[in-house]
């Protein structure tokens, strides 16, 4: 019902913004149709018991014409509101609209550990949650997704369309990253390289971490210090528990079929490394945000709303202008009248 309708009459261009509520003119008519039939039906049964002679004597108050009219009066009513929704609207105008916000590029750790259940349903899902709930929060910024394990790639690039930024997060998966391990400092490095070639680039630049922290290669502090020399803050959340948690191996089901272990066939234990987190925030001037059992993000995206916003984009728009009153209150008279006039003539019993 949201395609809009347009076309032009003597000139004008006229248009529907959603022409489907059109449909209910056929439900008005119908309506209107079926008290009209009820109406006469009244009448003809007055006058089937009485004759045309003494029906209007012993029952002076049914009127035919006030029935309908009465119907009428609703019937169109009904009509005025059905083209009141499909939103009528009479010339247009141009406008400049401009969008503004900040920057962000959400790295995703899409390691074996973030298989871990130590949080529910996994550290992965739970990421996934978080970075869902920021989208949701967003107000016009434009976010790009880093998925990284022992490498780091870009999952989706810079856009300000949060329904395709939550469909790319979907693929997100462990099983399809190419290399084994955590690297923390590629995410980060890969994620300074898109927001510092970014088209119009916003003042205000940052890099959400979803991590669990457990890097294995220590190259996460060198890509820290250069977002700190770009300016660009890296707000960090942390993603699992301070307690040791063994990472499941899946099968085609997702079922568990037993735990990673290590050449000495030990259980291997991950655990989120809050001071790891902590410590690359702080150096970028950014901040370390964990919540056990909630959605840290909402957090972030308070820091977040109170940046420096930039125009991220300028555009020429189309205005249409609203018509929809004009059907709207006439319909609002025609529907109370038809409800309030009396259906029998007055001064009879």
């Amino acid at each position: 019902m949201s395609n809009p309708f347009r076309f032009g009459f003597l000139g004008y261009p006229l248009g529907l913004a959603r022409p489907g509520f059109l449909v209910l003119l056929l439900l008005a008519g119908a309506l209107g149709f079926f008290g009209l039939w009820v109406a006469l039906q009244r009448s003809a049964r007055v006058e089937s018991l009485f004759g045309k002679r003494l029906g209007p004597l012993l029952a002076p108050g049914v009127s035919t014409a006030l029935g309908a009219l009465k119907v009428g009066l609703k019937a169109a009513g009904l009509c005025l509101f059905a083209l009141a929704l499909a939103q009528p609207q009479c010339g247009s105008r141009t406008e400049l609209a401009r969008r503004r916000g900040i920057d962000l590029v959400v790295a995703v750790d899409a390691s074996k550990s973030m298989l871990a259940r130590d949080v529910a349903p996994d550290r992965l899902d739970r990421a996934k949650l978080e970075l869902n709930a920021l989208l949701d929060s967003l107000k016009g910024d434009r976010v790009g997704i880093v998925a990284f394990a022992g490498d780091a790639y870009v999952q989706c690039p810079l856009t300000s369309d949060y329904a395709a930024a939550k469909l790319f997060l979907k693929a997100v998966d462990p099983d399809q990253m190419q290399q084994g391990g955590t690297n923390i400092g590629a995410a980060l490095a890969l994620s300074q390289n898109m927001l510092e070639s970014a088209d119009r680039g916003a003042k205000d630049r940052v890099v959400v971490l979803l991590s669990d922290g457990e890097d294995l290669s220590g190259e996460e502090m060198e890509a820290a210090e250069s977002l700190h020399a770009a300016g660009i803050k890296v707000y960090a959340v942390g993603i699992g528990s301070d307690a040791g948690e063994p990472i499941p191996e899946l099968g085609k089901s997702g079922e568990v079929l037993g735990y990673k272990k290590d050449a000495q066939g030990n259980t291997v234990l991950t655990r989120m490394d809050r001071a790891g987190l902590e410590a690359v925030a702080q150096l970028t001037g950014g901040e370390f945000f964990y919540q056990p059992h909630g959605v840290a993000v909402q957090e972030v995206a308070a820091r977040i709303d109170r940046l420096q916003k930039s125009e991220l984009e300028s555009r020429l728009t189309v205005r249409w202008d609203e018509r929809f009153q004009a059907f709207l209150a006439p319909g609002m008279l025609l529907l109370v009248a038809g409800l309030v006039l009396p259906g029998r003539r007055r001064g009879t019993t």
